[in-house]
């Protein structure tokens, strides 16, 4: 299954993975999805918001166990990002038939579309729609790069955008939902242990910051008559790091436009946009308070205008305690494997799900700690302990 995925979306120059909603690298993901439920004899749905489901059992029976994850990327990102937790889902699945277990639950398998939101600019898309946390204008509204909007792109795609939308009755039917995903950092490598369980996820958010000056010519207006956006930017970045860093938190200006981009121009707008999470709420509104008035100020001082749009923002998602208390005991008693409990600063369908159904998280060691990167990596023994876990806990849970 890893070999088939492999090449798909890969791009030949940097290596990374361009598997972006609802384009042509996407379309072979999902295509590799239904083979591999067809495959196996379960029943393959897409529901209203593009999300793709395996089925044992009855689909419209209750109290379902799900597992999965995503297999889209950010620009230029790893291997092991959704992909491992889709793979080893169905990996768990063929384990849990050789050992002949029975199963007194539905189980599905699911792929949610757009996670990333490396497309339209905001993460967790299916899933959020699923869940009513974005409402049907605006998705409608969403954009690309290019222009094209959401529905356009998923009508392009074969997927009828009129039908998009809060889905509580499918949601009503799962019993738990437990997702793999390669660890996002180091604690795990630090520990020395090849499996984790989730905590929790910090809040996060993005903010658009758009500094607007005045466009003129780079090699006859002098300094002083200058109105450079890219000053109060640039000065803005450093203040993240340094508000982030006083309050143990993080915070990331990874994107940037510039109009009108020449290099013999001075520009008009300098738009930047700001990732931000913390372990808890306070230190996340310091941060971006301190990022703020610190982007105010600069412009000011610059002659600039500035303003803020939060575009994002996820509160911190506890998961289900008495399900994360539930799989550490399958996993303390029922295997030899040492399982320790750590928070995440990243965001996933879990966590969008955790409001709406018990969810859980597991996390594979990933021995560098790299992320949303070509050289995020997982050993074969570490996989395969994930995929062993997941047996185990997926097991636990249809026999109850």
């Amino acid at each position: 299954m890893w070999a088939e995925l492999l090449p798909i979306g890969r791009h030949p120059g940097t290596g990374g993975y361009r598997r972006h909603a609802w384009t042509a690298a996407d379309a072979e993901c999902r295509a590799w999805f239904r083979a591999q439920a067809e495959t196996r004899g379960l029943t393959h749905e897409v529901d209203r918001n593009g999300n793709q489901w395996a089925w044992l059992g009855d689909p419209a029976a209750s109290d379902a166990v799900v597992t999965g994850s995503h297999l889209d990327s950010v620009p230029d990102g790893g291997a092991f990002d959704g992909p491992l937790g889709v793979v080893s889902a169905f990996a768990a699945l063929d384990e849990l038939r050789r050992r002949g277990t029975r199963f007194t639950r539905p189980l599905a398998i699911v792929n949610f579309g757009d996670e990333e939101g490396a497309r339209f600019g905001l993460a967790c898309v299916g899933s959020r729609l699923t869940a009513g946390q974005l409402t049907v204008e605006q998705a409608h509204r969403l954009t690309d790069g290019d222009g094209i909007t959401l529905p356009r792109a998923m009508a392009a795609a074969g997927h009828d955008p009129d039908a998009i939308g809060p889905d509580h009755e499918r949601l009503a039917r799962i019993g738990a939902f437990v997702e793999l995903h390669v660890e996002q950092g180091r604690a795990l490598d630090l520990s020395g242990d090849p499996v984790g369980l989730a905590s929790a996820i910090w809040p996060h958010g993005r903010w658009r910051f758009d500094f607007r000056g005045e466009a003129n010519h780079a090699g006859t207006t002098r300094l002083a008559d200058r109105r450079d956006p890219m000053l109060p930017y640039a000065e803005t970045v450093l203040a993240a790091r340094r508000e982030a860093r006083l309050a143990g938190a993080v915070a990331t200006f990874g994107k940037i436009a510039v109009e009108p981009n020449g290099v013999n121009a001075i520009p008009s707008l300098v738009r930047g946009w700001l990732d931000s999470r913390a372990a808890d709420q306070t230190a996340l509104d310091t941060v971006v308070t301190g990022v703020e008035q610190a982007a105010r100020d600069h412009a000011a001082a610059h002659g600039v205008d500035f303003d803020i749009v939060r575009e994002s923002f996820t509160p911190v998602v506890e998961f289900d305690h008495a399900l994360r208390d539930e799989l550490a005991r399958i996993l303390g008693t029922e295997t030899e494997l040492k399982v320790p409990v750590l928070g995440t600063g990243a965001g996933h369908d879990a966590g969008i799900l955790s409001g709406s159904v018990p969810t859980a998280m597991l996390f594979v060691r990933n021995p560098t700690g790299v992320s949303h990167s070509p050289a995020e990596s997982a050993t074969e023994d570490d996989c395969t302990a994930g995929v062993t876990a997941l047996a185990d806990v997926l097991e636990g849970l249809v026999r109850r």
